[in-house]
């Protein structure tokens, strides 16, 4: 069994916990639940469930999103005096795309030791069954709700040639799948739900075919998309402009889209490119 921290100043242990099946949880990660002073956690209901089903009895303490600022400073009042603390979240990893940061970065600050125990991450779980390439990717995570960010962080992925691994929920998924359309146009993408449940599932489509389903869609959602294809400007340069169409026509992109696409590529007002069209 690790030995707990046992100096002066406690630690702060961030505890990966299962994303849906209770058995993906690490020998480790009980050793150091069962022995801590205290778990931080993102909902104490959910929390006290897996502990029950793992039998360890321990003080909890809520720490989530709309209380990080307060609660950050009780945890390293208490890790001052000794306290080791277990830090988790609902499911996964704490700090991806849950509570977790702020405090971690407080206790940096603060020369208090902060040890990973690494565990379930739904990030990378579905990128290694996606199918689309592993090499190198981007993680998003949730896309801004404010639509002006939420645009520019398109625009922002329209670029990126590395796979692109985006969070979201059923309710809002049909929306940003015509979002991705509309911006970074027809690619392959890869829905992964309901990871390590009884209905985990895999849809591997391209955006088109995959907003025909999205309202039938349930579950906790991960979107893992093809990245951009690599091309030098200067060899679509030297495509006629019927060459060029038909580049993005092949793409899944429609008229408006494509037209927009060459003018930009060729550094021209799109007005100009429609007239060609016409």
């Amino acid at each position: 069994m690790e030995k707990i921290n046992q100096e002066d100043i406690g630690a702060l242990y961030v505890v990966a916990t299962p994303i849906g099946n209770l058995e993906d949880i690490t020998l480790r990660a009980i050793n150091i639940l069962k022995e801590v002073d205290l778990i931080a956690a993102e909902d104490t209901r959910h929390t006290l469930k897996l502990l029950n089903h793992l039998n360890i009895s321990k003080t909890l303490i809520s720490y989530h999103r709309h209380n990080e600022n307060i609660k950050t400073d009780i945890l390293i009042k208490e890790l001052k005096q000794g306290k080791n603390i277990a830090l988790v979240s609902d499911a996964g990893t704490p700090g991806i795309c849950d509570p977790g940061e702020e405090v971690i970065k407080k206790c940096i600050e603060e020369d208090i030791k902060v040890i990973s125990i690494p565990g379930p991450c739904a990030l990378i779980n579905a990128l290694i069954c996606s199918g689309l390439d592993t090499k190198e990717f981007v993680f998003i995570g949730f896309l801004p709700l404010n639509k002006k960010n939420r645009k520019e962080k398109l625009k922002e992925i329209e670029n990126i040639t590395k796979t692109i691994i985006l969070y979201e929920a059923p309710h809002k998924l049909e929306k940003t799948l015509k979002d991705l359309k509309e911006i970074i146009g027809n690619r392959k993408i890869v829905l992964a739900r309901e990871l390590t449940k009884i209905h985990e599932e895999y849809i591997r489509e391209d955006i088109n075919s995959l907003m025909e389903k999205a309202k039938a869609i349930k579950g906790e959602i991960v979107l893992i998309i093809e990245g951009a294809e690599k091309k030098e400007e200067s060899d679509l340069l030297e495509l006629s402009l019927e060459e060029h169409y038909e580049y993005y026509k092949q793409k899944g992109l429609n008229k408006k889209e494509i037209i927009k696409q060459i003018a930009k590529d060729r550094n021209v007002n799109k007005n100009e490119i429609y007239q060609k069209f016409l």
